[in-house]
């Protein structure tokens, strides 16, 4: 996992009196166990893979409670786990990263949202929007809207957010409808206090089970039922749903002493807000404002009283949401006009319509807010003229910067066993010229960058081979699908493998092996050596592959660039049809690091000996024309000014940060560049062995060396 929470789990058995601290995602934790869950999954991503550690750290303290725990395969399923909610008034949570991850879930929470619930079902979403995000910029609210779900935006504190996850199985029961929690990247780590409760044994749970089945058609998606389903949410849900928002004061109304405009904002971003309003002398660093807030944590559905009670007697609001379209700022207006108020709506007239509102463009949408709607006694001309000032600055300065620093773009870590993959693919490429690959979500996603730029589409997590299926056929030559070991197990076995044997495709796919969901942090696989119990698993993907009657199938070390080299070549080449799959086969490397550092560190201290691999490049033969960098992009192959005053071209040199992959070495080889670079290994706590032939080979590189000239008196 991306960092162990066993020691802060302790603090979920805190109980009445006590005060909790801790990180967002352990309050969230803390709140689903004061909330009496039956039953937690989900899968992992970001910024959400941190509820997934802790769930996983705290399972001593779930089997007391009877709580069941799943590491889902993937979206889909994790959804599909909430139907135990629909007959049964049990209440369940599941969790994982949006909008990708709601989308593959879409079938199974379209079901449930049109069945309804019992029981309160609860989906904690990692909101991952912005330019901060590595996925597709979309937002939940579309999804909430369209099957009729409650959609929770928390103030991203934590008495707020814990009592919002409480409160969301409550809505959940009271209307009958899923509810789902979005938390964007700093609600999850942000740190704070609440006063705790004690941890609420769940109703029905493994300690207390079920005595019967029930059977209700009702609650069956299939005609007529889904008739009265879809009626239900109208006549009864959404009406439910609106009186337990305003009943229970799920949205936060903040009064100011500026009676003539207002703002609405979503609670995700309140912080935000004020820390700009406070730069406008508005407010101060405790949250308390000069102009009426109406926090809205609840975004779907909407209070239209609320609304309305809010607006009264004011000449504009301002309505601060972000991202597009403007759901929330078109609902207000319908309220408005349909209860007769005419405050002024200004929402993205002065808010930029996508993309993330950080402090700058929250800045910058208050100050057109202002400049045009602020009330003669407000007095913010001098600030205006300041701010207006600070953007003139900053204007003029990148006019002088010119274009500024160069993009730094993300990549591979140093070592990364997914690294000499692409570098063959590079060497290939000279030799058989541009080939179509197909890419998939995960790390080897960074090489569609520099310096190898492979990956022609992305179309989703496991889809590297399906997206294929339409241009292999057309293509001049095969095309190359890439999935990692991740994607194989979420969706590319059957979405991918099976729709392509059962096809007959002729296709190469290249699964990339590293042993772990890497990129959200180190979780385990259905392949893994072990499960997250330290139990051996007898899952493979040779396995699995073999059953669906692959014929044409190689694992290749993913460091021999070599044979990887010969692999693709023979793949792309061969007389033979059908898939024809390559795994490359190599352990994450930080996750080899993390795993091997304290063995070493056991090793050294109880004497024994170790050895450690290091590279580096010897400049003497160095010729300075840098390929070895262009073929393998590691971030410890850089370069240093030659030591030779006759040489002006910086040399290649292998810094401190190697871990001693042996990826520069291998690509010099393999694309036959100059023989450079050495192996070194250092030994440590050396035994008899060792230092006898330290002491032999010492002497003999002494004799050869040439002796130094004697100079003449």
């Amino acid at each position: 996992m991306e960092r162990s929470f066993k020691k802060e789990v302790t603090t979920l058995r805190l109980g009445d009196g006590d005060m909790f601290h801790g990180e967002g995602i352990l309050g969230v934790t803390k709140a689903l166990l004061q909330s009496g869950v039956s039953y937690v999954g989900g899968y992992q991503g970001a910024p959400i893979s941190h509820l997934m550690d802790v769930l996983s750290d705290a399972e001593p303290l779930l089997d007391e409670l009877g709580i069941h725990f799943e590491v889902c395969a993937n979206e889909a399923s994790a959804a599909a786990m909430l139907a135990a909610s629909v007959n049964y008034p049990i209440r369940g949570a599941v969790t994982w990263k949006s909008v990708v991850g709601t989308n593959v879930a879409s079938d199974g929470l379209s079901n449930l949202a049109s069945a309804g619930v019992k029981g309160g079902a609860l989906i904690v979403v990692g909101e991952d929007y912005g330019e901060g995000s590595s996925i597709i910029q979309e937002r939940t609210h579309a999804f909430a809207m369209k099957s009729t779900m409650c959609l929770l935006d928390p103030r991203p504190d934590l008495p707020t957010i814990t009592r919002m996850v409480e409160e969301a199985f409550k809505l959940s029961e009271a209307s009958n409808m899923p509810s789902v929690l979005e938390l964007r990247i700093r609600a999850c780590h942000v740190y704070g206090h609440f006063d705790a409760k004690d941890n609420v044994h769940p109703l029905y749970s493994r300690n207390n089970q079920i005595p019967a089945a029930e059977f209700d058609f009702s609650r069956v998606c299939l005609p007529p039922a889904t008739y009265t389903q879809e009626k239900h949410k109208i006549e009864h849900r959404l009406p439910a749903a609106i009186k337990y928002i305003a009943d229970n004061n799920l949205n936060e109304r903040f009064d100011g002493n500026v009676p003539e405009i207002g703002i609405i904002v979503q609670g995700g971003i309140y912080n935000t807000l004020m820390r700009a309003l406070r730069q406008f002398g508005l407010a101060d660093s405790y949250g308390k404002c000069r102009i009426s807030t109406l926090v809205m944590n609840v975004t779907y559905p909407m209070v239209p009283d609320e609304i309305a009670d809010f607006c009264v007697g004011k000449d504009a609001v301002l309505v601060v949401e972000e991202g597009q379209p403007e759901f929330i700022e078109q609902a207000i207006n319908a309220i408005l006009r349909k209860k007769d108020v005419n405050a002024k709506i200004i929402g993205k007239d002065v808010f930029p319509m996508a993309g993330e509102y950080t402090s700058e463009v929250m800045l910058k949408g208050l100050h057109g807010f202002l400049s045009k709607h602020a009330p003669a006694g407000l007095n913010v001309d001098t600030v205006l003229t300041e701010i207006d000032q600070l953007f003139s600055d900053r204007d003029g300065a990148r006019e002088i910067l010119g274009d500024g620093l160069p993009l730094r773009t993300p990549s591979f870590c140093t070592g990364c066993p997914e690294r000499p993959i692409f570098s063959a693919l590079k060497i290939l490429e000279k030799e058989l010229g541009p080939a179509h690959i197909s890419a998939d979500i995960g790390c080897h996603t960074f090489a569609a960058l520099p310096p190898f730029n492979v990956g022609n589409t992305v179309m989703g997590y496991g889809l590297g081979l399906a997206s294929s299926a339409g241009l292999a056929p057309s293509f001049h030559k095969r095309v190359i699908s890439i999935m990692g070991d991740g994607g194989f197990w979420h969706n590319g076995m059957t979405s991918g493998v099976a729709a392509a044997q059962a096809n007959g495709n002729d296709a190469v796919l290249l699964v990339v092996k590293n042993g772990y969901t890497s990129a959200t942090g180190w979780q385990l696989l259905p392949s893994s050596l072990r499960d997250r119990n330290g139990n051996k698993r007898d899952m493979s993907i040779e396995k699995v592959l073999r059953g669906f009657g692959v014929r044409w199938l190689k694992t290749v070390r993913t460091y021999s660039i070599d044979r990887m080299v010969k692999t693709l070549r023979k793949a792309m080449t061969t007389a033979e049809g059908g898939l024809k799959v390559i795994i490359a086969d190599g352990e994450c490397q930080l996750a080899r690091q993390r795993r091997i550092r304290p063995q070493v560190a056991k090793r050294l201290k109880d004497g024994k000996r170790d050895v450690r691999t290091r590279f580096g490049v010897d400049e003497d033969v160095c010729t300075g024309d840098h390929s070895c960098i262009r073929l393998s992009g590691c971030p410890s192959l850089t370069i240093k000014p030659s030591s030779d005053p006759l040489r002006t071209d910086p040399v290649a040199h292998v810094n401190n940060d190697c871990v001693g992959c042996g990826v520069c070495g291998e690509v010099s080889h393999a694309a036959v560049l100059c023989p450079s670079f050495f192996e070194a290994r250092i030994v440590r706590n050396p035994n008899f062995l060792d230092r006898l032939l330290w002491n032999i080979r010492s002497g003999v590189i002494a004799l050869l060396s040439p002796k130094s000239p004697t100079v003449a008196s």
